[in-house]
């Protein structure tokens, strides 16, 4: 018999433990959610990178709509439970919905503590918990004024590097003398402020708030030395209370959390707690590792197991701010019952300290290089004897045993059960394990069958190495390989890190994100070219250097040296004009070949590199801009001849492929992008292999994308039927940016699109108009300056930096 299950709460606990349960009794209880946010579940702790710029809301959710729909869960958005009637076995929300339970999960989490000073209720003044707090913070942040964050912890933190990274002038009040003293030594605190520091944050310790001042809301902090500070904003962050209320009236044994045993069982058997609310063997969490475990231990119990107990262990701390490197793991405290080694590079910002107690680690302290974290992990949750590698431990993993060892070596040499993900807890052996038995080749895989990576994605770099180690040649890391030899980031870290730190230049971004050479090479700087491009279009000049030399010259070069010549035929339609043009061009200029392509336009091949510029010139003058068969571009729309013509058309396909082809040529696009436009389903112009095709039937218009028909063979996917010409112009606009804006420099969109997700895809494009129509103004503004008169140099207001588009080339310049 189905037993009903009700939750309170929606957070990263007591997701995990459905997850858990429905593995482990699927189809035991019909499950109730009631969650005080108005939103589904998501990742709590990637809220910095979501403050800071480096995701959106979009990319930290955990479960979906589709994920409750699936599993038949019932979820209820916004609604806050008011009461539990334990002898009636009932919960009641704020909204007025009473549901039975036969068992019932409190997953309350925890609230925010408020310093209580006066001003503490003032308008300005927020807590820094969930994405509502992330939300007023990003809406405060548009003044670009003063904010104050209260707390030098890890929230503290993470909340000022977020806000200076959205144009805040911000200041951190910490009352301990160093940062992060509960995570921290000294040493290491003081590393921290000076990174802190180096990034424009201004650091006060031993600052201790006496009031928050203002008339009606924020204008700033007066410290107990009667010092103010001025701000528009307070961020409270120094410390969080488990949310034990709604358990203590309703009868249930409370202390600071509600008390659970091991088996996270409260003093009513039918009810059981988890998560930052709940206090097991008299200690009480925050950080997310113990919670997933209690989420473990919890659906063990529902499903059945009543063996199943809660451990106590040592979570590693990490600061989740791009660019600092903290680990901090155990007992660092002084003591007369110890020794220490220390390891000081001051040069290199490095500091490492490790406490030992009869020759084992309990304490680990890294700064500036946490590489061998885990190691260290490992070494003291077995208690490992350090006494024959004493003198080399300091060092890392890789120096023991005599000569070092590579990093992927030292990785090789870790036990099957050490520690690789803290936050979820899971092993080398987990992770080596599930990727052979279910054949796992990329990160998302691992991601999704282990949890590894999942949650903080600090460990993503080792779970990396274990695929390389578990899969060997087969696997193709192409998603997190570095962009080149010049970076250690990827593409996609690149691309996020470029919005979230406002970088504009070359120069710049390769200072910033600490390039390994001076000026690039030709694998990056076409991609950071084009980056840039397509993320400041009115700000970044293009650097046409950084191109490929066909893009440069407007021709592609063939075997023999010389080029090739494709003018633009918009739609594939010509005329008399234009064509004795190109025979006086082919007269002129001796053309050996000339070839009608693939996609419907003339090709010219064998021109020589000196005549370019001329070339160009007489075809120019005829009214002709470049066709950009070379180009990172639109390069053609195919159409048939449609219902002007055409016994069986539908719909005008020639109008719309010249529309399309008119409204988007001149926009950079990660990799070639071809489109076709067919007039009625027996698809002429083959619209069911190319990246964006559209299909016309007697009902409209169906979008096709994501095709190929070259190295790879594929048909497209049905993005969905619109039904007029104006709203299919929108939607593969829209369609395009979005490509544009996640796409990998030379990824294919039919590549993009199995990453992302066709699901995804179709969702923000068809089925959020809001989301479309942003995409479309964002390419529309793009197109701004990029489709312009091809044989003249633009120059911008009053700025005056030349832009040169991909047909603006001075081709006497660009010939050279």
């Amino acid at each position: 018999m189905t037993e009903r299950l009700v939750i309170i709460g929606n957070g990263m606990a007591p997701g995990r433990m459905l997850e858990h349960l429905l593995e482990a009794a699927p189809g035991r209880y019909q499950v109730t959610i009631f969650n005080a946010e108005p939103r589904v579940n998501y990742n709590r702790i990637m809220l910095s990178p979501v403050l800071s710029g480096e995701k959106g809301y979009e990319e930290i959710i955990i479960h979906g709509d589709g994920w409750y729909i699936k599993h038949g869960i019932t979820l209820y958005k916004g609604h806050r439970i008011v009461a539990i009637d334990r002898a009636a076995k009932t919960v009641t929300s704020d909204h007025g919905v009473t549901e039975p339970y036969d068992r019932l999960v409190i997953a309350t989490g925890s609230v925010p503590f408020v310093i209580p000073v006066p001003g503490n209720d003032m308008a300005g003044v927020l807590s820094y918990r969930d994405l509502d707090d992330v939300n007023a913070m990003l809406l405060a942040a548009q003044s670009r004024a003063k904010a104050i964050v209260i707390g030098g912890g890890l929230l503290g933190l993470e909340a000022a590097a977020g806000l200076q990274a959205r144009g805040m002038d911000v200041t951190v009040l910490h009352v301990m003398p160093t940062l992060m003293e509960r995570q921290l030594d000294p040493a290491a605190g003081y590393l921290l402020q000076k990174a802190v520091e180096a990034r424009g944050i201004k650091v006060m310790t031993k600052a201790n708030t006496k009031a928050i001042v203002g008339k009606g809301r924020v204008e700033g902090v007066e410290l107990a030395c009667g010092t103010i500070v001025p701000a528009t904003l307070v961020v409270m962050a120094v410390g969080i209370r488990p949310n034990a209320a709604i358990a203590r009236d309703a009868g249930i044994e409370t202390n600071r959390g509600i008390v659970v045993d091991q088996g996270m069982r409260t003093s009513d058997p039918d009810i059981l707690a988890l998560g930052e609310c709940a206090e097991v063997g008299g200690q009480v969490y925050g950080l997310v590792a113990p919670l997933y475990e209690m989420a473990r231990v919890a659906a063990a119990h529902l499903a059945g197991d009543e063996a199943a107990a809660f451990v106590h262990s040592d979570t590693p701390t990490k600061l989740k701010v791009t660019g600092i490197d903290l680990y901090s793991l155990g007992d660092f405290a002084d003591g007369d019952d110890r020794e220490e080694i220390v390891l000081r590079d001051a040069a290199a910002g490095v500091y490492k300290r490790l406490v030992l107690r009869d020759n084992r680690v309990i304490g680990t302290v890294l700064y500036g290089d946490t590489g061998d974290g885990a190691w260290f992990n490992d070494l003291k949750k077995k208690r490992t004897d350090i006494s024959e590698m004493r003198e080399t431990l300091i060092f890392g993993q890789a120096y023991q045993g005599g000569s070092p060892l590579d990093p992927m070596a030292a990785v090789a040499a870790l036990a099957d059960d050490a520690e690789i993900c803290g936050c979820n807890g899971v092993c080398k052996g987990k992770i080596t394990g599930t990727i052979t038995e279910k054949g796992l080749t990329s990160l998302d895989d691992v991601r999704a069958h282990t949890k590894a990576s999942a949650s903080c994605g600090s460990c993503t770099g080792l779970v990396e190495q274990l695929m390389s180690l578990t899969l060997g040649d087969s696997y193709n890391p192409a998603a997190v390989q570095p962009m080149c030899t010049c970076t250690d980031l990827g593409h996609d870290d690149v691309r996020r890190l470029i919005k979230a730190k406002g970088l504009k230049t070359i120069p710049e971004m390769m200072q910033e994100l600490q390039w390994k050479t001076s000026c690039g090479c030709a694998k990056c700087r076409p991609a950071l070219n084009y980056y840039l491009v397509c993320d400041w279009p009115d700000e970044y000049a293009d650097d046409y250097q950084s191109r490929f030399i066909n893009e440069r010259v407007h021709a592609n070069i063939q075997k023999d040296g010389t080029y090739s010549v494709v003018p633009r035929m918009w739609g594939g339609v010509t005329n008399a004009s234009e064509l004795r043009a190109i025979a006086d061009v082919v007269d002129k200029f001796e053309i050996p070949l000339v070839k009608v392509t693939g996609g419907q336009r003339i090709d010219m091949l064998g021109i020589r590199k000196e005549d370019l510029p001329a070339v160009w010139s007489d075809l120019g003058k005829a009214g002709f801009v470049s066709g950009h068969a070379y180009a990172k571009g639109l390069r053609t729309v195919k159409t048939c001849v449609g219902s002007d013509w055409c016994r069986f058309g539908t719909q005008d396909s020639t109008g719309l492929g010249i529309r399309i082809e008119k409204f988007m040529w001149g926009s950079w696009t990660p990799a070639k992008l071809k489109m076709a436009v067919s007039g009625c389903p027996r698809n002429c112009a083959e619209a069911t292999c190319k990246d964006v095709g559209v299909i016309c039937v007697d009902s409209g218009f169906e979008i096709h994308f994501a095709g190929a028909a070259g190295l790879d063979i594929k048909g497209t996917e049905v993005l969905g039927l619109v039904r007029d010409e104006d709203e299919a112009l929108e939607v593969i606009v829209a369609l395009t940016q979005m490509y544009r804006e996640q796409g990998r420099y030379l990824e294919r969109i039919y590549k993009w699109a199995k990453r992302v997700g066709v699901a995804e895809i179709r969702r923000q494009i068809l089925d959020d108009a809001g989301k479309r129509q942003a995409y479309y103004e964002r390419f529309v503004f793009s197109q701004k300056f990029a489709q312009v008169d091809p044989w003249s140099e633009r120059v911008s207001g009053k700025d005056k930096h030349e832009f040169r588009p991909m047909a603006s080339v001075g081709f006497a310049e660009a010939a050279e």
